[in-house]
């Protein structure tokens, strides 16, 4: 089964996670998604994976400089972070039906 991470090479966290990955074994399908962003429909479907709302993974001080209304949620929300992806919390980590957010790092081995 392909495991997949949402990953930003600049990123501490993210490249321990991905370190993390193949320490283990795994070779997952890494997507730097500031270069390739998630659609909305795959933002939710991530979301739906992680249980957790948009606002869960929404990096604040990022989407305050992006502009985004603090007020949004939901759909309205996720087609925000779709089209400014900086404002992504990272990494995300997604196996089949599971995700998990590596902070920390650790967090992602529940899922193999």
């Amino acid at each position: 089964m392909t495991v997949k991470i949402y990953h930003n090479p600049r990123c501490s966290k993210s490249r321990q996670t991905l370190a993390l990955l193949q320490d283990n074994g795994v070779e997952p399908e890494v997507v730097e998604y500031l270069t390739t962003p998630p659609s909305a429909a795959e933002l939710k479907d991530v979301l739906a994976k992680l249980g957790l709302g948009p606002k869960d993974v929404l990096r604040t001080k990022e989407a305050k400089e992006e502009g985004i209304d603090p007020a949004l949620d939901g759909d309205a929300l996720i087609e925000a972070i779709a089209r400014h992806p900086r404002t992504l919390q990272r990494p995300i980590v997604v196996k089949g039906a599971k995700a998990a957010m590596g902070r920390p790092p650790e967090s992602v081995l529940d899922i193999l």
